[in-house]
């Protein structure tokens, strides 16, 4: 309907201008001057794997004006009559005018600022506010005596003559003006000068922070932008005013969501009166992205991250922990396709595209939970204990351990004189879990069985393992500023001079020492392990559509974020894991969730999925006992995986604390009703300390 409307108004402009009148602007002056513009194409849409529609343009208007070879009072007058109806129906202008009304002030951030605007303008140094007003005043020979007056064609002038115009170049006088204004300025063109009416499109960001971390979003171009457009050989004719992608996926497709420009000529009369406007080259609309994610499922795991991470600040698990944000990741462990990924804090993308207040941009940049940051690509952790099925797994292939070797912890575990570090158990209770397989290792989060596995295995065979599971390797998952962490490898020792030990090998083995790693990496190794050991490739895009419904094949998108990401080609070892070493795995993290003495049993008892899963508390060194990063991840169903979900909350304590957030997220992938689920959130002292 609005689509509509815009279209008949803009048909009676026309109409109004090359016919009714067309006659009367021909006798007023036999010489016409032609414009060429530019027909701005409307961005491509973001939608998701349902066709849910994320972001969009919508069409606006917006004025434009041209310079004419007019006399100073007749624009005044003019500038006047349009800001007063633009006023009047609540719509705004350019208005960078450093002096303010009511009472006179002037603007500027430092005096050495002010101090250079006066001497550009030829005010005397000594000049208050008002002074400096009623000079500028005279300097466009403003006739008018109101002072309210005053200002609005001061407004508009001043901006004419920081940004420029022309008469074949225009300056943007107001966007987004409502329909009100259109036409009350149709009624009054005969006395509105050197100004044009477009359509324009601007950009939509449909359920506000939803998603932003993915999405991203677009404001004006920058001169970093240009700079990085020229280092990449790329010319795409952008304007100063134009929008561009700045981050996630507005930023990695901005070629494909851009579209190309159109072009039309405007005809003026020397008055600057416009007698007619022609398209010549049709603008063709920006290409849409459709995501892998589910909405439904987007939308969940946001508000479930968010409410477990407040739970946990508020004590609702025992001890209150500082939680200051986190991520959840859920991911097809069949195919590598996202079906949800959640950082929070997020952020609006309207906020940006919009422009913002100084109040609003400090608030974002200096806030603790750093709400800019995707930390599910851009934030690197010590992973804890959900690193214990690469130990068990290098462990098992290297044949180090079978799914029959017992490890007896009943105590420190020694590796020299002054090295003998004791399992969690031991050292918050004074005993051990004593003797343990791998199932039941993984299942009780068993240290000391760790450390004796990677001791007899090597750091050599965990780093190997780790690093085919994808640990410490980007994923090229498409979007920006993904980071690629780091995994605990005996090279280490040589880059930041000192020799590899058996004591940062048993560290390893736990997701401590310099084992760190986004949980984007995370939940790829969790979804191999779901799937039995194969690789997959993440991906959170499904297609691209180009306006015309020509789909982009995947080839040709792979090797598109391959260079705009700058990804080099790695050459990967594969490694083909016996499956049955791979069910033990599994197997142990089934235990997790199923058999009493597993550490997230109570969250998963009652819960219709068999599910595999396993909790991790990785201490990060900062502050004892605070900075623990709580993980858990976990697959289902069990017998036949589907999904993988990877939930990370910083400074959460303890990785149980995390599973709820995991199960709720399952509950709804698989449609149930969380409320029916059996909850018992009763945490016993030994519970509460399982790693």
């Amino acid at each position: 309907m609005v689509a509509y409307m815009i279209g008949a108004i803009i048909l009676i402009q026309l109409f109004n201008l090359q016919i009714l009148k067309g006659d009367s602007y021909r006798n007023s002056s036999n010489t016409n001057l032609t414009r060429e513009a530019r027909i701005e194409a409307t961005r491509g849409n973001i939608l998701d794997r349902t066709g849910s529609v994320l972001v969009s343009s919508e069409m606006t208007f917006s004025i434009e004006m041209y310079k004419t070879k007019v006399e100073d009072q007749v624009l005044n007058d003019s500038i006047l009559l349009m800001t007063n109806i633009l006023e009047s129906n609540g719509d705004t202008y350019i208005d960078t005018f450093p002096i303010s009304i009511n009472p006179f002030e002037y603007h500027f951030n430092s005096d050495e600022e002010l101090n250079d605007w006066k001497k550009k303008y030829k005010i005397p140094e000594a000049a208050s506010a008002e002074e400096a007003f009623y000079i500028m005043r005279d300097k466009y020979n403003i006739k008018s005596e109101n002072v309210k007056e005053i200002r609005q064609i001061l407004a508009i002038r001043y901006a004419i003559s920081t940004v420029g115009y022309s008469t074949t170049k225009s300056i943007s006088i107001s966007k987004n003006v409502s329909r009100t204004s259109i036409i009350q300025l149709e009624e009054q063109s005969n006395d509105l000068i050197g100004i044009n009416i477009i359509t324009e499109p601007v950009r939509v960001y449909n359920m506000g922070s939803f998603a932003s971390h993915i999405i991203g979003y677009s404001s004006r171009i920058t001169k970093s932008n240009k700079e990085e457009f020229e280092r990449n050989g790329d010319n795409y004719n952008y304007s100063v005013d134009d929008k561009v992608g700045q981050q996630g996926i507005e930023k990695v497709f901005e070629e494909y969501l851009r579209g190309e420009d159109g072009e039309k000529q405007i005809d003026m009369s020397v008055d600057g009166v416009v007698t007619g406007e022609y398209i010549s080259k049709e603008a063709i609309g920006g290409a849409s992205v459709v995501l892998t994610i589910d909405a439904n499922l987007q939308r969940v795991a946001e508000e479930t991250l968010e409410a477990n991470i407040m739970k946990i600040r508020e004590g609702g698990f025992g001890k209150a922990y500082a939680a200051r944000g986190g991520a959840a990741i859920v991911t097809n462990v069949k195919t590598g396709e996202i079906l949800a990924l959640a950082s929070y804090p997020n952020f609006n993308p309207n906020d940006f595209y919009l422009g913002m207040s100084n109040e609003t941009w400090n608030a974002y940049n200096n806030d603790i939970t750093k709400p800019l940051i995707n930390k599910a690509v851009q934030g690197t952790y010590s992973p804890g204990s959900v690193f214990k099925m690469v130990t068990a797994i290098a462990g098992l292939e290297t044949g180090t351990i079978t799914g029959k070797t017992i490890v007896d912890d009943n105590g420190p575990y020694y590796i020299d004189e002054d090295t003998h570090p004791a399992c969690w158990l031991w050292n918050e209770y004074g005993y051990g879990h004593r003797r343990l397989n791998v199932v039941g290792a993984i299942e009780k989060s068993c240290n000391y069985f760790f450390y004796d596995t990677s001791i007899k295995t090597g750091i050599d065979e965990l780093s190997r393992y780790g690093k085919y599971f994808g640990l410490g390797r980007k994923t090229g998952i498409e979007l920006t500023g993904e980071k690629q962490g780091t995994i605990a490898e005996r090279s280490l020792g040589d880059k930041y001079n000192f020799v590899w030990s058996k004591g940062h090998t048993a560290n390893a083995s736990i997701g401590q020492g310099y084992n760190n790693f986004t949980p984007i990496q995370i939940a790829k190794y969790i979804s191999m392990i779901a799937n039995g050991g194969k690789s997959v490739d993440l991906t959170i895009v499904k297609n691209v559509v180009k306006s015309s419904g020509v789909q982009i094949s995947r080839s040709e998108i792979d090797e598109f974020v391959k260079k705009k990401l700058g990804l080099e080609d790695t050459e990967e070892e594969h490694i083909d894991i016996s499956e049955d070493n791979m069910k033990l795995i599994r197997q142990g993290m089934k235990s997790v969730t199923d058999d009493a003495g597993g550490t997230a049993y109570s969250v998963f008892r009652g819960f219709n999925i068999e599910v595999g899963g396993k909790t991790g508390s990785a201490e990060t060194g900062k502050t004892e006992g605070s900075d623990i990063h709580a993980w858990f991840v976990g697959f289902a169903p069990y017998d036949d995986p589907e999904i993988a979900v990877t939930v990370m909350v910083e400074n959460g304590g303890h990785g149980y604390y995390t599973a709820e957030a995991v199960r709720d997220i399952m509950a709804e992938y698989f449609g149930m009703n969380v409320q029916n689920i059996v909850e018992d959130m009763s945490v016993s002292s030994e519970m509460e300390s399982y790693r």
